[in-house]
């Protein structure tokens, strides 16, 4: 119960959600916030967002809907990512229903749910049947999986509560995937020296701005090993890697926030894609928490 909410368990094309609506009546039309949780796709639940669903709608006057996608592993990837879209697409095909202006609807989502918000975003750029996501809002994202030794990999390597070890082992778990390959995938084994050199303009130590490298080695280069990415190539896909879209996709992407923290081995990922975003002439607000963690 709240005084403020009303708060409903619905289900948008099968897809368990939760949908916060103020009490009060409004003027006009409200924002719309489309939220995904974090946890790897492997834990994470409506229920342990309820507190933070319920304060975004509370101090931004906005319809939250909280998406439950169903976890791993007993739904396999990339059924996580295709829930979250098919939730988003439902809620901006019906926000009228709910009192809310279908061209101001933003997506948010944080650690997992940042890759999913970023997905979904890049899905949906060649949509002309439904309205556009005005705005993303990346809060600490995975979003590659080609190097696991940038700098906030080596700085944040021992830092809890995700480490460097922990995040690729959530990773092997959530595809499903052998997890004796992690030492293999932490060390660049899994990928061919043709893609490295593809990526490398957009994943590379050298586009990490010189304050966030101090103390930074680069690595010894990584023995290729075929059998480990013939079996880990679904991390290379956009649905898991977003940051290695093509710039066709990204230079139509929504405005973006992007907050990245200082103690958290993915905080490279948020500044890669930052300069992606700009590249690319994408609006983007940033927000750098000096003490925050993951």
């Amino acid at each position: 119960r709240d005084s403020k909410l009303c708060i409903k368990d619905l289900h948008f094309d099968e897809v368990p959600v939760r949908i916060y609506l103020p009490r009060v009546p409004s003027a006009s039309k409200r924002r719309g916030v489309i939220f995904f949780h974090g946890g790897c796709g492997i834990f994470g639940s409506i229920r342990g967002y309820e507190r933070i669903c319920r304060y975004i709608a509370r101090k931004s006057d906005s319809v939250v809907v909280s998406v439950g996608y169903h976890l791993c592993p007993e739904h396999k990837f990339p059924a996580q990512t295709l829930e979250c879209l098919a939730a988003a697409e439902h809620f901006l095909k019906t926000a009228e229903n709910f009192g809310v202006d279908p061209d101001r609807i933003i997506v948010v989502g944080d650690s997992a749910g940042g890759t999913f918000t970023a997905t979904v975003c890049q899905e949906l750029v060649n949509r002309q049947d439904i309205p556009k996501i005005r705005a993303q809002v990346l809060i600490c994202p995975f979003l590659q999986a080609l190097n696991f030794n940038l700098p906030s990999h080596q700085k944040n390597a021992f830092t809890p509560f995700l480490t460097r070890d922990r995040a690729v082992y959530f990773l092997l778990k959530y595809l499903r995937k052998d997890c004796s390959m992690k030492e293999a995938v932490l060390a660049g084994s899994h990928i061919p020296e043709s893609v490295i050199l593809k990526y490398t303009k957009w994943v590379s130590p050298d586009l990490i701005p010189e304050r966030f490298k101090l103390g930074y080695k680069p690595p010894l280069p990584a023995v290729f090993l075929p059998q480990v990415h013939e079996k880990t190539k679904e991390l290379l896909s956009t649905k898991l890697s977003p940051l290695l879209a093509e710039d066709a996709v990204v230079c139509r992407l929504p405005d973006t926030c992007i907050i990245t923290c200082e103690h958290d081995v993915l905080r490279d990922d948020g500044l890669l894609y930052k300069k992606r975003l700009e590249d690319n002439g994408v609006k983007v607000t940033w927000c750098h928490v000096e003490e925050g963690f993951h």
